[in-house]
């Protein structure tokens, strides 16, 4: 599914690199917590998180995850755009709960990691 498709289910808004729409995703995984998502070893992800901050940014890029869906209609700062921006990763808010927008995804195909 591309990315232009998933955030139409999570009427998300695209903050940054909307150039990286038509790429694909398999996989996804929600957590809030960094620790976790650093054990994820698979292509063709997508992190759904509630945390709004510039450690969600440096995890998601040691784990090369290019996509990062923030839950919960959490604002992303400047400072956050501005790195993903140096590491071509496409950022998207959404009004959603990330129960929600998993569920979604799930429904709509995508996989679960677990």
């Amino acid at each position: 599914m591309t990315i232009k498709e998933i955030t139409r289910i999570i009427d998300g808004k695209v903050i940054c690199c909307e150039e990286k729409l038509p790429n694909n995703i398999e996989y996804a995984f929600s957590s809030d917590l960094m620790s976790d998502v650093l054990t994820i070893e698979k292509e063709n992800l997508v992190l759904i998180t509630g945390l709004a901050n510039l450690q969600t940014i440096r995890t998601s890029e040691m784990s090369d995850i290019s996509c990062i869906i923030f839950a919960r209609d959490k604002k992303i700062g400047e400072d956050m755009v501005s790195l993903a921006k140096e590491n071509n990763m496409i950022l998207i808010e959404s009004p959603y709960s990330m129960f929600h927008i998993s569920g979604e995804l799930y429904k709509a195909g995508i996989k679960s990691i677990y």
